[in-house]
């Protein structure tokens, strides 16, 4: 029988929950669209890290996150199943973001 977990679910929740509780955030500007000479102009895009490009297709340091939730982790794995591995993962990346020289905000 396969493992269960509701980790997903919880962090869906979790999500929502913010969601409706939190103010709107605008998106980041790195993550704006820039088609025209004046949104490049606003620096829309600008900075912005392709993962596929950076070592192991991960952007060490980067978030996608507005900058005043960008901390929030939502999905908690558990202990079982094939979230073992994904919590050992996790925990590598995490130890990259923390060694990056290249973080999005401080």
């Amino acid at each position: 029988m396969c493992p269960k977990s509701n980790a997903v679910y919880n962090a869906f929740n979790r999500c929502m929950a913010d969601i409706r509780q939190d103010p709107d955030y605008e998106v980041p500007v790195h993550l704006r669209n820039a088609p025209t000479k004046l949104l490049k102009s606003m620096g829309h895009g600008e900075s912005y890290r392709y993962a596929h490009d950076e070592p192991e297709a991960f952007a060490a340091g980067e978030s996608y996150l507005p900058e005043a939730i960008h901390q929030r982790r939502y999905y908690q794995p558990v202990n079982r199943g094939l979230e073992i591995k994904l919590a050992e993962k996790r925990e590598r990346l995490n130890q990259r973001n923390a060694e990056s020289t290249r973080k999005r905000y401080s």
